[in-house]
């Protein structure tokens, strides 16, 4: 079996620990702490996020769309696959080591969709671009930290809080969509959503493309 090659090492901003980037002939990884956040081989439920999303509010002019997370690019890949050419897409992404990463080893992987003149990238926290403004997005998309239930960053939990999941329902226009990726169910979570306003809708996918591999949960919460 062919071993396991680090290929660079980056501090998290106001977190202990590293998060490292490793390659294995043409698969590559993404770990903290020695788990595993992302795989090059499984990002079929990276993508149904976007695509589940975009379903949804096709037909819309200008469509602006905020992506947390930028991971190996294959949200935002299949964001603008489903996307019009007026549409605006920013991605937040915390880790600057990530967005580089994606610029000099991942970005053929997903087209490289940084290249796209319809994306910015913003090295900030999502949390932080979603209290600016509201009324602002079509859809927003949180790929962040396994979901609900954290890995690897206390504060990204005040993203799926009450008081976050309301800030998301402020920042949305009408008929906007909150989408969320998640590791596994989560049916308080379910709860919480509706209760903040969300019409909220459970769907379960693969990790594979193939419709194989493992299943997680992607959270589709319309605001009305």
């Amino acid at each position: 079996m062919i071993p396991w090659e680090e290929i660079d090492r980056a501090k998290i901003p106001g977190e202990k620990g590293d998060i490292t980037l490793r390659k294995r002939g043409t698969e590559f990884s993404i770990r903290i702490a020695g788990i595993e956040l992302m795989n090059s081989r499984l990002h079929g439920s990276e993508e149904a996020l976007a695509k589940l999303t975009c379903s949804r509010i096709k037909g819309k002019l200008n469509l602006r769309i905020l992506i947390g997370g930028l991971g190996m690019g294959y949200t935002l890949a299949a964001a603008l696959e489903q996307s019009s050419r007026d549409t605006r897409i920013i991605v937040s992404e915390l880790i600057p080591a990530v967005v580089r990463w994606n610029r000099e080893h991942l970005g053929h992987l997903a087209g490289m969709p940084l290249d796209d003149p319809r994306v910015a990238v913003e090295e900030e926290d999502v949390a932080k671009i979603i209290r600016q403004r509201r009324s602002a997005w079509d859809a927003i998309l949180l790929d962040v930290d396994n979901g609900p239930e954290g890995l690897t960053r206390q504060a990204n939990d005040c993203l799926y809080s009450r008081s976050g999941l309301k800030t998301s329902f402020l920042a949305l226009r009408p008929r906007g969509i909150l989408a969320i990726w998640s590791s596994k169910a989560d049916e308080t979570f379910t709860r919480r959503m509706n209760q903040c306003g969300f019409q909220t809708e459970t769907l379960t996918v693969r990790a594979r493309k193939s419709g194989k591999g493992g299943k997680h949960i992607i959270w589709l919460g319309e605001k009305f």
